[in-house]
């Protein structure tokens, strides 16, 4: 293993399937208020920025509407008890986790979603392997912002030298650049190759099993 021995990952659509469940809740909490639902599709082009943004593309008028804040509240209360029913790892993810385990990276979750959201779901699904999980809260500005990124650089005592990024959306790109460190762009999440492309991705990998060569060539 070369001089990078540290892999961050983006959450949502990079490492597990949470669309289903996002839209779910997200329209259980339009329903509420007798405002108009969301296909799947369409909450798909409405995530990776974090709830509050999610919220403002959702509800009719956005930030404007002074149900705003209720529906926020209400999405987290029902997200948090619905958020694994449909969600999964991706094909090959478990695996490829613990064989980067085995090589001695060291592994980290950096997510727009809120932050107890985030570690309950990598509690349940990657404990034998992230070693960290830092989503969204008060404490440090949210992606594209570089703050959780070196917050869980902190927490492994590495520097950006030493780190990948991998994650699904432009996002998760400008994330990266603005770390001062590598992204690997993954084509199975919310945004597609083409898309990744347009938006300067150099390495994109299209199914799990080519994410480990990737990353062991950046590593040299």
């Amino acid at each position: 293993m070369g001089k990078k021995n540290t892999i961050i990952f983006d959450l949502d659509d990079t490492l597990l399937n949470t669309l289903a469940d996002l839209t779910a809740s997200l329209n259980y909490t339009m329903a509420l208020h007798g405002f108009p639902c969301h296909t799947q599709e369409q909450v798909r082009q409405m995530v990776g920025n974090g709830i509050y943004v999610l919220m403002e593309q959702a509800v009719p008028d956005g930030s404007g509407n002074p149900r705003y804040k209720d529906c926020i509240r209400e999405f987290q209360e029902h997200y948090k008890m619905h958020m694994q029913e449909q969600t999964a790892p991706f094909p090959g993810i478990l695996p490829l986790l613990r064989t980067l385990r085995e090589m001695g990276y060291l592994l980290a979750v950096v997510s727009n979603k809120f932050d107890a959201a985030v570690k309950a779901l990598c509690a349940d699904y990657f404990s034998p392997y992230i070693q960290t999980a830092i989503g969204e809260s008060p404490a440090a500005a949210r992606k594209p912002a570089p703050d959780t990124v070196f917050l869980a650089m902190d927490a492994l005592q590495v520097t950006p030298a030493q780190c990948i990024y991998v994650g699904d959306s432009e996002v998760d790109l400008k994330t990266a650049e603005n770390a001062g460190i590598p992204c690997i762009s993954v084509s199975w999440g919310f945004k597609t190759a083409a898309f990744l492309k347009a938006q300067g991705a150099r390495h994109i990998v299209d199914h799990a099993e080519a994410l480990l060569p990737c990353i062991e060539e950046l590593s040299r």
